[in-house]
């Protein structure tokens, strides 16, 4: 269907908000998204279960797909979906509402991707924005997963969504109870694993070794607790100058993930 017809179709669809009113939560048991890109990345995710679409004419107007047959969508103005989400939240004119992504096992992970593709393992990593950043440069340079633990890590958000720019809904995010098990477990499957430590001694690129990496990174301040760090097979370091002690955790994961690229070719 071409794009303005898909637009007719929404408009004939869609309805009014009733009463402009919300809570700024999702139902129980569902996860709110805003932005044009986190909305429209989501809609397009068949492993996706949707509620629920309110949108401005102008958000319609930029999505760019075809909404399934008798999709709910329901027309509100800006103000409307201001108290939808969370405050000046950049919702766009879009707010989606759904049930959260069927949780990963890491092992299916692996096996279902393509060899030699990076994951990324964060400890204690809590800010949803990094998190969902760290998503984005996943999806940007082939990462086969994020892992963070089911406790010390943000939920699935709207926030973490639109830091994601959509890799929210590509880039499979595994949860464990145990991150230093899932380290041996990386390691049994040939993985070598890096963390990011400013100590070390090595830079990234003297501990690049030929076979598949698994990521670590801890969280800012705290850096990698002593349990992880001596779980990784090597420890090593960015090369920044001297006139700055650190990089945000997000920053240095998208400057690894690119070393880790180019040092394939």
């Amino acid at each position: 269907m071409a794009k303005p017809e898909r637009k007719r179709a929404l408009r004939g669809r869609a309805g009014r908000m009733k009463g402009g009113r919300g809570s700024g939560r999702a139902s129980t048991g569902q996860v709110r998204l805003w932005g044009r890109h986190a909305v429209e990345a989501a809609l397009l995710n068949p492993e996706r279960k949707h509620r629920k679409l309110w949108a401005t004419r102008e958000g319609i107007e930029s999505l760019d797909g075809e909404l399934p047959p008798d999709f709910p969508v329901e027309y509100a103005d800006t103000p409307d979906l201001d108290r939808l989400v969370a405050r000046d939240a950049p919702h766009q004119g879009l707010v989606l509402e759904c049930a959260p992504l069927e949780e990963r096992d890491l092992a299916e992970v692996i096996q279902s991707g393509e060899p030699g593709r990076p994951i990324v393992l964060l400890d204690q990593v809590t800010d949803p924005h990094n998190v969902g950043a760290i998503l984005r440069s996943a999806a940007a340079f082939d990462a086969a997963a994020i892992v963070t633990q089911d406790r010390h890590a943000p939920p699935e958000s709207g926030v973490v969504a639109k830091s994601a720019s959509g890799a929210l809904e590509t880039v499979p995010w595994v949860r464990v109870v145990n991150l230093a098990r899932a380290l041996d477990d990386l390691a049994e499957r040939g993985f070598w694993r890096i963390g990011l430590a400013g100590e070390a001694e090595m830079t990234l690129a003297e501990a690049i070794p030929t076979g598949p990496v698994a990521l670590v990174l801890g969280a800012e301040g705290a850096g990698l607790r002593h349990n992880i760090a001596g779980h990784c097979d090597a420890l090593a370091k960015l090369p920044i100058s001297d006139a700055i002690e650190s990089l945000n955790v997000s920053n240095a994961a998208a400057i690894a993930l690119y070393a880790l690229a180019t040092s394939a070719d």
